[in-house]
């Protein structure tokens, strides 16, 4: 994994870290949020394989399939002490939202236009408080 850039934690400080990591590309997202709420849980699926659910599986579920050569190229959303709206964008121009558009905006991108989002740094406490995200350049014949 070469050409690597991260987007730092926005949020809240609150809650325990962890991160949403597998092998392989992602190849689908779930969200869980409230009505005109926060976002409760989010789980990633690598290749074939869904992740552990970081948070937990409370409220309405979105969720996106990736197509093949698909990818996530910008996590955006809106947070106070709580992320309120998160949205993943696809390099298709499809997304993925969750959650209500309130307070403090944030956007993040790969510092290289072929770069894809490869994993997340998420904190926690009963709903997502931050999140950050980690991208790279995946060469597809070895990833």
């Amino acid at each position: 994994r070469q050409e690597y850039s991260y987007s730092p934690f926005r949020g809240s400080t609150l809650g325990e870290e962890t991160t949403l990591r597998g092998r392989g590309r992602i190849t689908a997202i779930r969200m869980w949020s409230g009505y005109n709420s926060f976002i409760f849980g989010i789980q990633f699926r690598f290749g074939p394989i869904w992740s552990r659910t970081v948070g937990s599986k409370v409220g309405v579920l979105q969720e996106i399939q990736l197509f093949e050569g698909e990818y996530i190229i910008q996590v955006s959303g809106k947070y106070g002490r709580y992320i309120q709206q998160l949205i993943f964008v696809t390099s298709r121009g499809r997304f993925l939202i969750a959650g209500q558009p309130t307070f403090q905006s944030f956007n993040m991108f790969p510092e290289r236009k072929d770069a894809e989002l490869i994993f997340i740094g998420v904190r926690f406490q009963r709903a997502l408080t931050a999140i950050a995200a980690h991208w790279a350049v995946v060469n597809q014949t070895t990833w």
